[in-house]
């Protein structure tokens, strides 16, 4: 939540600024600001600030009506609202009284309310409703010339989870950051250095990024980077090279961010595939700081996630427990420590988190640890906190994905998932190696069935125009269908803002055919005849079920699977795949159906309404 960007250099501060913002929209936008530091004739320093609710047009309407005068250093902000509406009022950067510290935030300060009672005492006048001012006044009552030892001292003040990046007119050409679980990252240039909440931000700039640890303060200069503790102890970093480049995360000439990053899965789910196979045959994963021992010891699988990575771990479930017999938990990662679970160093955690800030998820991995579970992450942002913090990681490689509703990190988060459950086979021996390469070729031909999907969805298309007006959807799934299902209507509350459910076919006759009625669209994931005959003949009863009671029948089959199609109003064909991998195709028509109903209703399908993309408070 909340897009940071922060610059020095030599360029107008501003321009940067707002283009970084403009990468960075998708992680909040109730509102936007700028602040600048710029020179007065006196020969001091002062803050130029601008900021406006609403999306960042608004903001860049502002700046183009009144321009802030001219700057080299500057910080911006794209909110999503936390403590106080997203007012001009509220919107970030924030100042003390004097405004000579400007403020922006990502995260919540958990004891705002104690530290605001002590400035208002102190004689403070605190105008916004907002956590983050009490920051800016009191970076403004402890400077004394250096603003990252302000930083500093303020910091070990504050309970939450924050990013703070700050800017002082009295101290000019100086930015200064910290963190505390949540995303910061530096990137460096020549004669130039940025801050941001994500490199998407700066990669027009420079590919090369420093990885802030925990409990760190960053002082950028345009000559130089510094970062300590929050004691002021110099701090290790890890400085790597961002693989992708400015072009991927812009639309490409699609609409939405959504089409192109649908259209991108193919290639997505190919780059999460390369160079698994050693030249021994044998799979790899990225950082595997576990030994195999530690791996054979495993008694118990964990698997906690949220939302569309939640769905990702509920499929995986079923693939770790048929490859590995091992038995496997799937939790919802934000009930996951508050329900006291049972581990201990038999049990393997695996996190799965797109952007590897996931405060939810972050807050089960940190308790499992504790616990002395092994854990495993499976993350597509390198440098990121839980794959920092976790035991191991394989990265997904899907690139950046902008649109709030997942798509291609959710197929990837599917190869990564069971690639983990194929390496666990091969460390345990439940699988031989050629067995497991059976299934990787099978993995291989993931993204030419893809493909072949993406190439069929005009009439999907159609449906999901026809149904603009329906008041509810409603999905059934068998198996790893049943995941499919929950993802589908997910998607379609995120995107269409409609009542969808997801349900397990089998539950049908247990309540949910109550909601049957004339004309109620039903969308079905069939599984594969071929396979599990027995499921597959279940869940064509559950078709005549609630065809008999007049629902719109929408069935997901694969191609030569006629025993759907008379019971089908609309048939939606996949290519044949061995049941445990249709998820990777049988997921994507119903990516492509929210999608193009959420058009037709008008929504804004990449920013919608109340949410974000990366939820970085519990």
């Amino acid at each position: 939540m909340c897009g940071i960007v922060a610059y020095v250099g030599s360029q107008g501060a501003m321009d940067v600024v707002v283009e970084g913002l403009r990468r960075l929209e998708y992680r909040g936008y109730d509102s936007a600001g700028v602040a600048v530091q710029t020179p007065r004739p006196d020969g001091r320093w002062a803050l130029a600030t601008e900021k406006r609710a609403g999306k960042l047009v608004n903001l860049e309407k502002a700046l183009a009506e009144r321009p802030l005068p001219a700057g080299t250093v500057g910080i911006g902000h794209t909110r999503w609202a936390t403590h106080g509406g997203p007012t001009d009022l509220n919107a970030h950067p924030h100042l003390d009284d004097h405004g000579r510290v400007a403020v922006v935030h990502n995260g919540i300060i958990e004891n705002f309310a104690e530290l605001r009672e002590e400035l208002a005492g102190r004689g403070h006048t605190l105008r916004s409703e907002t956590d983050t001012e009490v920051v800016a006044h009191l970076l403004g009552e402890v400077f004394a010339g250096d603003l990252a030892e302000a930083m500093r001292v303020v910091c070990r003040r504050l309970e939450g989870a924050f990013t703070l990046v700050a800017v002082h007119a009295d101290q000019p050409g100086v930015v200064v950051g910290a963190r505390r679980n949540s995303p910061l990252v530096v990137g460096r240039g020549v004669g130039e250095n940025f801050l941001a909440s994500d490199v998407a931000a700066f990669i027009a700039f420079t590919r090369e990024a420093v990885e802030l640890g925990q409990d760190q303060v960053v002082e950028l200069r345009a000559d130089g980077v510094s970062v300590t503790d929050f004691e002021g102890r110099p701090a290790v970093v890890r400085e790597y090279h961002v693989d992708w480049d400015a072009s991927a995360a812009e639309k490409g000439g699609y609409d939405y961010f959504m089409l192109k990053e649908i259209a991108e899965q193919p290639k997505a789910v190919a780059d999460t595939l390369l160079g698994r196979i050693g030249a021994d045959g044998q799979l790899t994963l990225d950082e595997l700081r576990l030994d195999d021992a530690d791996l054979r010891a495993v008694e118990k699988v964990v698997i906690v996630a949220c939302g569309t990575a939640y769905h990702a771990g509920a499929i995986a479930k079923y693939a770790i427990e048929h490859w590995t017999r091992v038995p496997c938990e799937v939790e919802v990662a934000s009930e996951f420590r508050y329900r006291d679970p049972i581990l201990d160093e038999r049990t393997l955690v695996i996190a799965i988190s797109q952007s590897g800030e996931t405060m939810d998820t972050l807050m089960a991995l940190r308790h499992a640890r504790e616990q002395g579970a092994k854990v495993l992450a499976i993350c597509n942002t390198n440098g990121s906190t839980i794959p920092r913090e976790s035991d191991a990681v394989l990265y997904t490689h899907a690139g950046p994905e902008v649109a709030v509703a997942s798509t291609k990190a959710f197929l990837t988060q599917l190869v990564a998932c069971y690639l983990v459950a194929l390496y666990l086979g091969q460390v345990r021996g439940t699988k031989w190696g050629d067995e497991i390469l059976a299934v990787i070729e099978e993995l291989r031909d993931a993204p030419k069935q893809v493909e072949q999907v993406l190439r069929t969805m005009e009439p999907v298309r159609e449906l999901a125009r026809s149904l603009a007006d329906a008041r509810a959807v409603l999905f059934l799934g068998r198996h790893v269908g049943y995941p499919v299902a929950l993802e589908g209507a997910l998607k379609l509350k995120e995107l269409a803002y409609m009542h969808a459910e997801g349900f397990a076919a089998g539950e049908l006759k247990h309540g949910p055919i109550a909601l049957i009625e004339e004309g109620l669209p039903v969308v079905v994931v069939a599984p594969s005849p071929r396979g599990r005959s027995v499921l597959h003949d279940k869940v064509v009863s559950n078709i005549q079920e609630i065809r008999a009671r007049g629902a719109r029948t929408i069935v997901i089959a694969e191609e030569g699977d006629e025993a759907v199609a008379p019971y089908a109003d609309h048939l939606i064909r996949i290519p044949a795949t061995p049941v445990l991998l249709q998820p990777l195709v049988a997921t994507v028509p119903l990516q492509v159906f929210a999608c193009e109903l959420a058009t037709a209703k008008g929504h804004e399908v990449d920013q919608p309404r109340n949410l974000a993309k990366s939820v970085t408070v519990e």
